[in-house]
């Protein structure tokens, strides 16, 4: 059984612990300095380390990153007072297992924290967080920063603290929020997220305190609000930053005293109810602009989450575009062609932005073709980047461009054979409609292949192949044409 190193100067805690972990088994070794930690860190090896967050000669964070460097696998809880609980998050981000409160008041759950750390390894809850993350839809993807994150997420989420995310608007902040809560010991009970910046003041007010009978005109009834119904789930104020001053001051009572009062009520109501908020901008620059309170802000920024943006994210539009495909039932697939667009475009709107896009492919698509291609995109998804990059549209993937011919004339090849054999059954407009067909095809991949070599250069690509630059834009455009011409528009 591995050694388990205690790190404390209050000989009387240190003395507890291995009393208690040296009851169940366990070889307990004591350190009551950075000093005396670093020479037992030479002498042994460790398969736990508990770590004060405060030593006279040394930091348990810079403690913590010793440990981490020695032994990789050696996990880590950090022990702090509820003064310097957000230091005791940081050690988590920097790869503390856990972390526990000084003084100990619950027993059981200490050893209960002790033994699921000492029999799971990160294997285990690498799949505990997967598992949870596929059941609500939150895409943790490929993205580095996303794993931990994740992990991170993952370790608060049995923590009683508030917890702040900034992203840019479309990140994903509800879908993270869902995922802490379901992640915790809560998940059975309520989540309710509300997005403060679409109601106006007396409105949000009602929906989070609730009102008595009579308090304002409409108010007939008595109504609960959500610090009510939510008392022992969670709760999401999502756009924080567009409240009012006057009900920061109130969101700040109910986190400093955990009491709140209906409107018209005269008494007061308590709850426990786990506040994560959420903004699109940096509270902190807020509250430099005085535009939002500093003391809330501290009570809110316990633990503070960072969703990147989808362009941080680009690895992970195709599983995303997979995701969306699914969760909205279609068979389509996207081209190779088109994915290139799709990873190379700026997504302001992040995955909000890019789920609308996919449902409008869906909608325009389905049951009409099997495969996303290019010309299907929205328009600001190619002009963007064909005006920063010389027309790459004509430019992605010549190979592909050939293969795509290629296929298209033997498939053409096969069908016109198989109606020469039929004839008699086949309609010889359909024939001439296909040999129309066949003609735009093969004049639109020429153009496109040409305008590649003239590196997007309408005139040149023109010159190359003896024709004006309206014939050219016109064969681009020719499906289009065909089009409007079928439907009169």
């Amino acid at each position: 059984m591995e050694n388990i190193l205690v790190i404390d100067d209050e000989r009387e805690v240190g003395n507890f612990l291995k009393v208690l972990l040296t009851e169940k088994g366990h070889p307990v070794v004591l350190a009551e300095s950075g000093k005396e930690t670093k020479n037992l860190l030479n002498q042994g090896s460790y398969g736990l380390a508990i770590i004060d967050v405060r030593l006279p000669d040394a930091s348990g964070l810079n403690l913590l990153k010793d440990i981490r460097r020695k032994f990789p696998a050696c996990k880590i809880i950090i022990m702090t007072g509820y003064s310097t609980v957000k230091t005791a998050v940081e050690a988590i981000k920097l790869g503390a297992d856990d972390y526990i409160e000084k003084p100990f008041d619950d027993i059981d759950q200490l050893e209960k924290q002790i033994d699921d750390l000492l029999l799971n390894n990160n294997d285990v809850a690498s799949n505990i967080i997967h598992r949870i993350a596929n059941e609500i839809g939150f895409l943790i993807g490929k993205h580095s920063e996303m794993e931990h994150l994740a992990a991170i997420a993952y370790k608060i989420a049995s923590k009683n603290v508030n917890v702040l995310i900034e992203g840019e608007t479309g990140t994903g902040k509800e879908v993270l929020a869902r995922f802490i809560h379901q992640a915790s010991v809560r998940r059975d009970q309520s989540f309710i997220g509300i997005n403060c910046g679409a109601l106006s003041h007396s409105l949000l007010e009602s929906e989070l305190f609730g009102h008595e009978k009579g308090a304002f005109t409409g108010a007939v009834n008595k109504r609960r609000g959500i610090f009510e119904i939510a008392s022992q789930g969670t709760l999401l104020l999502d756009e924080i930053a567009e409240t009012s001053t006057s009900m920061q001051v109130r969101l700040l009572r109910v986190l400093e005293t955990r009491e709140y009062m209906r409107i018209g009520g005269e008494k007061s109501h308590r709850t426990n109810t786990r506040i994560i908020a959420a903004s699109h901008t940096h509270l902190k620059d807020a509250v430099t602009q005085n535009k939002f309170r500093k003391d809330l802000f501290y009570r809110l920024d316990v633990v503070k989450l960072q969703l990147p943006s989808l362009r941080e994210r680009v690895n992970d539009i195709p599983l995303f575009v997979d995701h969306f495909l699914n969760k909205f039932q279609s068979h389509l697939k996207v081209s190779e062609d088109a994915m290139y667009f799709l990873k190379k475009y700026s997504w302001p709107g992040n995955i909000r932005e890019l789920s609308n896009t996919i449902l409008h492919l869906i909608s325009f698509n389905e049951g009409e073709k099997r495969v996303i291609t290019p010309e299907d995109l929205p328009e600001k998804l190619v002009s963007g980047i064909e005006n920063r990059a010389a027309l790459q549209r004509n430019q992605v993937l010549p190979h592909k461009r050939e293969r795509d011919l290629e296929s298209y004339l033997s498939e053409w090849n096969h069908k016109i054979i198989r109606s020469l054999k039929n004839f008699s059954d086949e309609d010889f407009t359909w024939i001439e409609m296909e040999l129309k067909e066949l003609q735009q095809q093969v004049s639109k991949a020429f153009v496109k292949e040409s305008l590649s070599l003239s590196d997007g250069n309408r005139k040149d690509a023109a010159r190359r192949l003896n024709i004006t630059e309206r014939k050219l834009r016109y064969i681009l455009n020719e499906k289009d044409k065909m089009i409007q011409e079928q439907t009169g528009r």
